[in-house]
């Protein structure tokens, strides 16, 4: 999922550094030689921001950005560029040992599980940029604003679906699971898989969970994942997950997926929309921003994974945020470079190039992708999103994925995954040292 993630970072940003990408590493060595955070030249203070080189298209690494901060407040942004492959090694590594950048940019969600977030990072929730935030929640965790961006586009997960098909089939966006079956027979009649499940990439296989947990416990157990976070109820406690494992697994037993589900992979998928050999799949909006890109002509959309009636959207956690460790050396400067990409005129700017959904009240949304902006108009202004349950998970959720898979190999039931995955998630919080484990 992280793999994935960055990938979807790097699709949707398109500041391009090709022309700063040596010099920036240069001046990063530069300054872990010299060690001191400043120039030495009338008192100009520099700091450092880590960032994985697989996300050097950032918008907030953008030269001409880092140019103007510094001319107008004196403070000079230097990059440390990470080994993609080692990134969470190597900021694990500096904030055990106090070689703390004053800026990281990565991942909430996972710098929660990653990067013992609340220990290691500032509490935002007094920045002055705070109040005009349209979404909190993107960039919160534990009740409180952890991390920056200007944008609150999380990247939705739900159906992805052809609508010329649904279209020349005379079908509607199904409101629950059976009227999602009903649709899924009628495709299957026309000769087009219904669904592509590319399962041998584990991570795939909790699209429909992901969501399902998250809007069940958002509309009757608000407390679920905090109850499960302290062992106070376990995963297999609670019989409308096993319910929704089973929704997707009889969409593959019932013959409407590919056969194949644990060969076929995700880089699959583009080609099989485009082919139109599939109607239907579990997946984020990333994927109809990369099959766009192929053929602008494809009319794909988005709808709500169909486990309850009327289910919100599942919002994957948001990408590419900015942290301030508590043990920044350069505090003030570090949030000043916040401050200075919140204002209205700059955000605006950064939302204009990147097309994002903005998350200030005073920054306004650009022109969007049909797509996009219909998840826009139909989810999140209405507010029928809930983020997904890799939100609310303190621990690495591959194994997980994995049992996941081993339901479609026929070794598990749906309650048997959640039993088998109570024991490993068990294991993982007490390693992690979580009270109640």
């Amino acid at each position: 999922m992280k793999i994935m993630a960055t990938g979807i970072l790097a699709s949707v940003m398109a500041v391009s550094l090709a022309a700063c990408g040596s010099e920036n590493a240069n001046t990063a060595s530069n300054s872990n030689a010299s060690g001191s955070g400043n120039s030495g030249s009338g008192g100009k203070v520099t700091i450092e921001l880590a960032i994985s080189k697989s996300s050097q298209d950032s918008a907030f690494i953008a030269q001409d950005l880092l140019d103007e901060f510094e001319q107008k407040h004196n403070i000079k942004v230097n990059l440390q560029l990470l080994p993609a492959e080692q990134t969470a090694t190597v900021l694990q590594t500096k904030l055990a040992v106090d070689e703390t950048p004053d800026i990281i940019q990565y991942n909430l969600a996972s710098a929660v599980t990653d990067l013992n977030l609340e220990r290691n990072f500032e509490i935002l929730d007094n920045e002055p940029w705070v109040a005009r935030l349209l979404n909190k929640d993107v960039l919160s965790a534990e009740g409180h604003v952890y991390s920056f961006h200007v944008s609150q586009d999380t990247g939705m997960q739900g159906v992805v679906y052809n609508k010329d098909i649904f279209k020349e089939l005379g079908l509607e966006i199904p409101n629950n699971f059976e009227e999602f079956l009903a649709v899924c027979e009628k495709i299957k009649a026309s000769g087009i898989t219904p669904v592509f499940m590319p399962f041998k990439d584990a991570w795939a296989a909790n699209i429909w969970p992901a969501a399902a947990f998250a809007d069940f416990a958002a509309k009757n157990e608000p407390a679920l994942f905090d109850d499960i976070n302290a062992n106070r109820k376990k995963w297999a406690d609670i019989p409308e997950f096993a319910t929704f494992l089973q929704q997707q697994y009889d969409v593959y037993k019932k013959g409407y997926t590919n056969a194949d589900i644990l060969s076929d992979s995700y880089d699959m998928a583009v080609g099989k929309f485009l082919n139109k050999e599939v109607a239907m799949m579990f997946m984020g909006d990333w994927l109809i921003e990369n099959v766009s890109e192929k053929d602008p002509n494809m009319h794909l959309g988005l709808f709500a994974i169909p486990s309850a009636e009327g289910a919100s959207l599942g919002a994957s956690p948001l990408g590419g945020q900015l942290f301030v460790p508590k043990k920044a050396k350069h505090l003030a400067e570090a949030k000043k470079f916040l401050e200075f990409i919140a204002t209205k005129e700059v955000a605006q700017k950064i939302v204009d190039n990147q097309g994002y959904v903005s998350n200030f009240n005073d920054v306004n949304t650009p022109e969007l992708p049909e797509y996009k902006q219909e998840i826009v108009d139909q989810y999140i202004t209405p507010k029928k999103t809930v983020l997904t349950t890799d939100a609310y998970m303190l621990v690495d959720r591959s194994e997980l994925y994995r049992l996941l898979q081993d339901e479609f190999a026929g070794g598990l039931d749906p309650q048997g995954v959640l039993k088998a995955w109570d024991e490993k998630f068990n294991q993982l919080m007490k390693d992690k040292g979580v009270a109640g484990f």
